[in-house]
């Protein structure tokens, strides 16, 4: 072989022609060229491995992968565009690391901007939206997005809901988003453990233009990442903040102090929130803060005084689970006369919500409309009579939970609302019990158009007679629960109405009888749209045969429960007016397969059909219908 690369030549080589005449002996000539031959004789021959011949003459294969990742950070971020930088990102976890990682002032400027120029997406800046839940929810994934929407007009909100401690979300996937993301305007977080400060600091560093901030059960979350929020994010304007135990009043002064277009502030179960914070809050978004919830925090007196005399703006108020508040809080706020603007009320389990400091809240704020009262066990009829008389823009009123109301109170506050009032709800209240005599002569509650009682045990018919004629104006009717009514009491209610009734829900009225059915559907049958009957046990055929006759624009009916069999369904089915939309037949075990042609002549405007528990009704009859009826959702 050495003869080969030592030629020097002179006489070894022969041109043209061959050097044996057998032509088998062609198997020992190494052709060079066209032109050269070489001869090796067979004697001298000798193994040959080709690769250790021709290694001399081999390319060695080169990758961009040997490059160090400074040089393929500087490549990316001098691409034309970002789509150009998305394709990059999808060849492999590694490139998308790198891509995700430039900030957007670390791009190549002229590039970046002629691309925007050229594909208009300023237009749609900040459009899309992303959610992650559970295990979608991981570091690779957020980079993804990040790189993706970048193209696309740019991510405007982002939700990510973790799982706890084994959440694969951390800083580094925020991080992608912070330098990818500037457009980003609404962001939550919620039951991430494993996100700190620092992947907020990415947030507030590159999503300047953030408008929402969520943050709940974040654990590892502290003032720190707060307060950088603030500093950089000065358009912030909603603020939700529920169960971050490392977050308190230095957080909160910092968003007062620089976000001054907060317009929505909600804090949850967050202890290290005193009334310093609260008060820091209150006081330097005087004139922008509308919306203010404050649920199961360490405040005092000292924060419901503050809001009283700076919530000059706030037009929706929800005070919960305020253990240490008591009546003081509560009086002052009222005298604060700083909530003239105050439009919703909602208090729910405040030990200070008595009757002096209930009629001062009504006082205080002259143009409440809605008043939201739950789980106030002091406060009685005469606190309640007493809001009343102050509240005279009251339009809606519900207590829920309030056992120290009677019926005079009850019946009280109806009469002392006002001509404003026109929805009046009371549930679970154990106080009231049936008028044992009438009401005395008064001018009706010519206002009230919806009336729900629910769960009330001592409801009965003198009370509902007693409504009948106070409020003859009723459109919507919701007793739901009232075991103690019989036919008469709801007679009486029906007989006294003036108005045509629109929605009826009389769902575990044990004593509702046909006949009742039968008054209502012939006095509202132009009128009503919803009629609920779940549980009544004595419901029979009659009253579907009364609904079919009498109801023309009825779209939902729900007979759960009902003693109605196929004749009922048939009865319904042969109606040439009925229209339903919804129906509900939900433990109706005398409904059988004969019911299969009416229930698909009913199918054919229905939406939503409920047949569980129908144990008459076999399953080849369940699956006929989910085949037949494809526009309808089927519950079985």
């Amino acid at each position: 072989m050495s003869q080969i690369y030592s030629f020097a030549g002179e006489n070894e080589f022969y041109r043209r022609g061959a050097i044996y005449p057998n032509p088998k002996d062609a198997s020992l000539l190494l052709s060079l060229g066209s032109y050269v031959d070489v001869y090796f004789p067979p004697s001298k021959r000798s193994r040959v491995v080709a690769p250790t011949v021709f290694s001399a003459f081999e390319e060695k294969q080169v990758s961009i992968d040997v490059l160090p990742d400074e040089c393929l950070f500087e490549i990316f971020r001098r691409l034309p565009g970002p789509q150009e930088r998305s394709a990059c990102a999808f060849v492999s976890k590694h490139w998308l690391t790198l891509v995700s990682s430039i900030r957007q002032k670390e791009l190549d400027v002229v590039s970046s901007n002629s691309n925007k120029s050229e594909d208009g997406d300023d237009d749609c800046e900040g459009c899309l939206s992303r959610s992650l839940d559970g295990k979608k929810a991981t570091d690779v994934r957020l980079a993804a997005i990040a790189v993706g929407t970048a193209g696309r007009g740019g991510l405007g909100k982002l939700s990510i809901r973790g799982s706890g401690s084994v959440s694969k979300v951390s800083d580094i996937g925020l991080r992608s988003i912070g330098r990818s993301c500037p457009s980003l305007g609404s962001l939550s977080l919620w039951n991430l453990s494993t996100v700190t400060d620092n992947g907020l600091l990415e947030i507030a560093e590159g999503c300047t233009q953030l408008e929402k901030l969520d943050l709940n059960r974040c654990s590892t979350i502290t003032d720190k990442g707060l307060v950088a929020i603030a500093r950089s994010c000065p358009n912030l304007s909603e603020l939700t903040l529920e169960a971050c135990s490392r977050i308190g009043d230095e957080g909160l002064q910092a968003i007062a102090r620089s976000c001054s277009k907060l317009k929505s502030v909600s804090i949850k179960n967050c202890p290290l929130v005193r009334d310093q914070g609260i008060a820091s809050l209150l006081s330097n978004t005087t004139f922008s803060l509308a919306k203010l919830k404050l649920q199961m925090l360490n405040v005092t007196d000292v924060s419901l005084a503050v809001v009283g005399h700076y919530g000059l703006s706030v037009t929706d108020l929800v005070l919960s689970g305020l253990s240490h508040v008591s009546e003081k809080g509560f009086w002052v706020m009222g005298n604060g006369v700083g909530l003239q603007k105050l439009n919703s009320l909602t208090i729910t389990a405040c030990q200070g919500v008595t009757d002096a400091g209930l009629e001062s809240v009504g006082k205080g704020c002259p143009n409440m409309k809605k008043a939201i009262i739950s789980r106030s066990p002091l406060l009685s009829d005469n606190g309640l009579v007493s809001f009343a008389k102050a509240s005279l823009s009251l339009e809606s009123v519900q207590l829920e939970e309030c056992h120290r109301v009677t019926q005079f109170g009850f019946f009280g506050s109806l009469l002392n609302c006002g001509e404003k009032l026109k929805a009046f709800s009371l549930v679970n209240c154990l106080g009231i019990r049936d008028l044992a005599t009438g009401l005395p002569a008064s001018p009706h509650c010519s206002a009230l158009r919806s009336l729900s009682i629910r769960n009330c045990p001592g409801f009965g018919d003198a009370n509902l007679a007693a409504l009948g004629k106070l409020c003859p104006q009723l459109e919507e009717i919701d007793l739901c629960g009232l075991k103690g009514i019989t036919e008469s009491g709801f007679l009486h209610l029906i007989q006294n109405s003036l108005n045509s009734l629109v929605k009826v829900n009389f769902s575990g009225c044990s004593n509702l009888t046909d006949k009742v059915i039968s008054a209502i559907t012939a006095r509202n049958g132009w009128t009503l749209e919803v009629l609920n009957i779940d549980g009544c046990s004595n419901i029979s055929d009659a009253s579907m045969v009364s609904i079919a006759a009498n109801c023309q624009i009825l779209s939902d009916l729900d007979l759960s429960k009902c003693s109605i069999s196929d004749s009922g369904i048939q009865a319904l089915a042969s109606s040439e007016k009925l229209k339903l939309q919804i129906l509900s037949m939900a433990g109706c075990s005398m409904v059988t397969d004969k019911s299969l042609p009416a229930i698909v002549r009913l199918g054919s405007t229905l939406l939503g059909l409920n047949l569980q528990q129908c144990r008459s009704i076999s399953n080849s009859t369940v699956d006929f219908l989910v085949e037949r009826l494809y526009k309808c959702d089927i519950l079985s």
